[in-house]
């Protein structure tokens, strides 16, 4: 319907226009020039140009010459190369799924949880599998130490009818992550629907396979790469014609991002994951249609909002790209993608910030067009989550979408000129990055050489260095703590505990099965690699065990592959550990370690340093001793020693330190040599000196390592040994 334009407001418009040209147009030089003058010396490009861990340098402002010759820009939503995402309407014709992982040991457990959840708000089931499943074998046997971030322990069909009991799988789709585990644990789906007399045709979702992402977190595999390789061949071959809406191949980008990775690298070795995944197939006869659209790709969502966004849009592009020169067609070119909110970001101090960290991480995910999503509960840091963690958590995507109405617009990011330049500058680095991987030979080889180690280490490190100056900043952690906040209770389980149990109940479940079927079945999987797919349909029917099921296919002159794990962290760790040192003290002595402000002056002067050195110390979880400030240096001595503690910070303003920081500095190691004495500010090195020889121990100020300064101060104080 064409709008008439009545004359009242073609009159309004035409003032409107009118106004706007009566001022005069600047243009970017003029701006520039502008602002240029405000800096006072200081070069545009060091004060207002930063650079990101991904070697991008983020400009003050963008202009349409910024986007200008970018390709992709004429593509509307849901047309390739689908970097406005791979439907026309966005989520008006679907939202994204509500797929929040369940982390429970059992599958009684998950059961109840999935079961609650399901009923109020989540959309699709999230199963993520315990890494020692598999291992499963013996009460006696030792608990694996790399098993993840532990999830749920499945290693019978009972326990998968136990975990998926009630729920109606023919109408909630689901994720399973099940590292090397596929194919086994895709049959415990199947035979579990059959059971139940539901329709396997109509599963939705993935039982995701991902042995590179198991790979890189566990160190090995328990098959060689080859035979790998052969297991989710057989079952995506299987899968394709009787689960056809159902993917098996899963990609892991989270591993990277989570040991300190920058956006690049999770992009670029997300990408040069599934292209290995690609050719491994296409050479074991499926075709690259069938393939593609078998695969889930999943990414964690950091805190910088813009930059994930950029990292979807441009993952979607480079994929359509690759799938292109596979000569896929257009529908095999979409990347369907399940995203979970960092766990790099979150912390386990003022936890509650982590709601508002994780609703920011959501926004970014929703707004590069994820299919579906995971927002980490506040409390998954420190312990399983509650229902009241799960709910908010839960909620959080349930507003975004119903009162926020992020759903409502088809690509909202589109055509913004910041948007779209930062997604052309993340694809063309990651492009890159999978190029050099391309050369080495792919993934593995890159994985193996220790190169992908290598480049994660890097930025991890540098991460460390800027969250230690707090240049990175952790709110709650390493700034703006609180020394009096309430914590969780943790409602640790005692895992080895409950592995034995399971490890029992896994015994007492194999001496209920007829033996002689399952040796049967267990020798013809042992010995005849042809009709993999209903031999171990009807192994597990039959009782054998998830380990049992790796035993058997597992050749013992097989070399399984081993390469360096990636270490994964969490950002705020390292600060974590040193309040817990101090919390030993307090429940030793019945209070923190004590640092006293010798305030000198009247506040004015010593407001700004004083503010600085108690913050600075109370991320450590040093109690401050703070005053209103001396007019002495005798008096400073007098309350200092009264005080009891054993760190002094001198605070003052530059002025007045070169006559003030010596007497004083004399004074107090006159009276106790123990005392370790700061001083708040940075002098010049020839002035430094005079101050330590006069007994001042350290500086502290804008430029120090805040991490270093106070680890050394505990190791001084004898605090965490």
């Amino acid at each position: 319907m064409i709008k008439v334009v009545q004359k009242q407001e073609y009159q309004d418009l035409y003032e409107e226009n009118r106004l706007f040209r009566e001022f005069p147009f600047s243009s970017y030089q003029e701006w520039r020039k502008a602002a240029e003058k405000t800096l006072k010396g200081t070069s545009f490009e060091e004060k207002l140009v930063s650079k990101t861990y991904e070697g991008i340098s983020l400009k003050p402002m963008y202009r349409k010459e910024d986007i200008e010759g970018l390709l992709h820009l004429s593509a509307l939503p849901g047309a390739a190369p689908y970097v406005r995402g791979t439907r026309a309407l966005g989520y008006q014709e679907k939202p994204w799924e509500v797929s929040q992982e369940l982390v429970y040991s059992t599958p009684l457990d998950f059961n109840e949880a999935a079961k609650n959840d399901l009923e109020r708000g989540q959309t699709m089931l999230n199963l993520v599998l315990d890494q020692a499943s598999a291992l499963l074998q013996d009460p006696d046997q030792a608990l694996p130490e790399k098993v993840g971030r532990g999830g749920v322990s499945i290693s019978t069909f009972q326990d998968l009818n136990k975990a998926l009991e009630g729920i109606d799988l023919e109408q909630t789709p689901f994720i399973i992550q099940a590292g090397c585990a596929g194919l086994p644990i895709y049959c415990m789906v199947v035979a579990h629907v059959q059971k139940k007399g539901m329709d396997i045709s109509e599963l939705r979702g993935c039982v995701g396979m991902d042995p590179l992402g198991t790979l890189v977190k566990a160190g090995t595999i328990p098959f060689s790469v080859q035979k790998v390789y052969d297991l989710m061949a057989s079952y995506t071959l299987w899968a394709k014609d009787e689960t056809p809406e159902l993917k098996t191949i899963l990609i892991q980008g989270d591993s990277y991002h989570n040991a300190g990775g920058n956006a690049v690298q999770e992009l670029a070795f997300a990408l040069a994951t599934g292209v290995e995944y690609v050719r491994e197939m296409q050479k074991r006869g499926l075709v690259i249609e069938e393939i593609a659209q078998r695969m889930l790709f999943s990414f964690s969502i950091g805190s910088n909002v813009f930059m994930e966004i950029a990292k979807l849009r441009a993952g979607r592009l480079l994929w359509s790209k690759i799938i292109d020169a596979f000569g896929g067609n257009e529908e095999a070119q979409k990347m369907f993608i399940h995203a979970r909110t960092s766990s790099w970001t979150k912390t386990v101090y003022d936890p509650y910030v982590n709601m508002l960290r994780g609703t920011a991480e959501a926004f970014a995910a929703i707004i590069g067009g994820v299919d579906s999503l995971h927002v980490s509960p506040f409390d998954e840091a420190i312990r399983p989550a509650d229902e009241f963690s799960r709910r908010i958590a839960r909620n959080t995507q349930i507003i975004l979408e119903k009162e926020a109405h992020l759903s409502k617009v088809a690509d909202p990011a589109g055509g913004s000129w910041y948007i779209e330049s930062l997604t052309d500058s993340l694809a063309k680095q990651a492009w890159e990055l999978f190029q050099l991987i391309e050369g080495m030979g792919g993934m593995f080889k890159a994985l193996e050489n220790g190169f992908v180690q290598a480049q994660i280490k890097k930025i991890a490190d540098n991460r460390f260095v800027n969250i230690g100056r707090r240049r990175d900043k952790f709110v709650g952690t390493n700034m703006y703590p609180n020394l009096n906040e309430q914590k969780l209770s943790k409602r640790e389980e005692d895992r080895d505990s409950v592995y034995q149990t399971r490890c029992l109940e896994v015994c007492s479940y194999r001496r209920s099965r007829d033996g002689s079927e399952k040796e049967r079945l267990l020798h013809v999987l042992r010995t005849n690699g042809e009709q993999i797919m209903n031999t171990s349909l009807k192994a597990i029917h039959a009782g054998v065990t998830l380990s049992e099921w790796v035993q058997a296919i597992s050749q013992s002159d097989e070399v399984l592959p081993t390469i360096q794990a990636l270490e994964l962290h969490r950002g705020a760790e390292r600060f974590e550990a040193l309040r817990k040192n101090a919390e030993i003290i307090k429940e030793k002595n019945g209070s923190f370690p004590k640092v006293f402000l010798a305030n000198m002056g009247p506040i004015p002067r010593h407001k700004a340093p004083a503010d600085f050195a108690k913050e600075f110390f109370e991320v450590g979880g040093f109690e401050v001793i703070s005053n209103n400030g001396f007019e002495t240096a005798d008096q400073a001595v007098q309350a200092a020693l009264e005080s009891g503690a054993s760190i002094v910070a001198i605070c003052s303003n530059d002025a007045v330190y070169p006559e003030l920081v010596p007497l004083l500095a004399r004074e107090l190691k006159q009276e106790n040599p123990e005392i370790t004495l700061f001083v708040a500010g940075l002098p010049d090195s020839e002035q430094a000196e005079l101050f330590k020889q006069a007994g001042v121990d350290e500086f502290v100020h804008l430029q120090s390592n805040c991490y270093n300064v106070l680890s050394d101060l505990q190791q001084r104080k004898g605090i965490g040994r």
